[in-house]
């Protein structure tokens, strides 16, 4: 049975695009002075329709498998949905104003389905 409309709700995403180095000054000639710590960056935010499972992180045919651990679930239909384990969400908080509340834990696609196994992070 496909997804219906009315057990979808819009989500907020954005997807990791790599990582920069932090600069924390220049020096005398004005080179800049890298602090040897590195900070992840995001795409902007996308809206998504999707269905979110209850919170309770356990299913009855464990189609994440033994070693993942999450809270919810996350499915979609569109198999051209670009999240991966790398993508933060925006499920219960926000998103012009609070940071991310979900990463993803495990992707697993199916024939006509994405399943997503999103995990809840506190972030601030």
């Amino acid at each position: 049975m496909r997804l219906l409309k009315r057990n979808t709700r819009e989500i907020q995403y954005a997807l990791y695009t790599g990582q920069e180095d932090i600069v924390s000054g220049e020096d005398e000639y004005g080179n800049p002075i890298f602090s040897g710590e590195t900070e992840k960056k995001y795409s902007e935010k996308r809206a998504l329709q999707a269905n979110i499972g209850p919170p309770d992180g356990t299913t009855t045919a464990d189609v994440f498998g033994g070693n993942v651990t999450y809270d919810r679930v996350l499915v979609t239909f569109d198999m051209d949905c670009p999240i991966d384990e790398n993508s933060i969400l925006w499920i219960d908080k926000d998103p012009e104003t609070a940071p991310y509340d979900y990463n993803v834990a495990a992707v697993r696609p199916s024939l006509n389905c994405i399943r997503y196994a999103i995990k809840r992070v506190n972030v601030s």
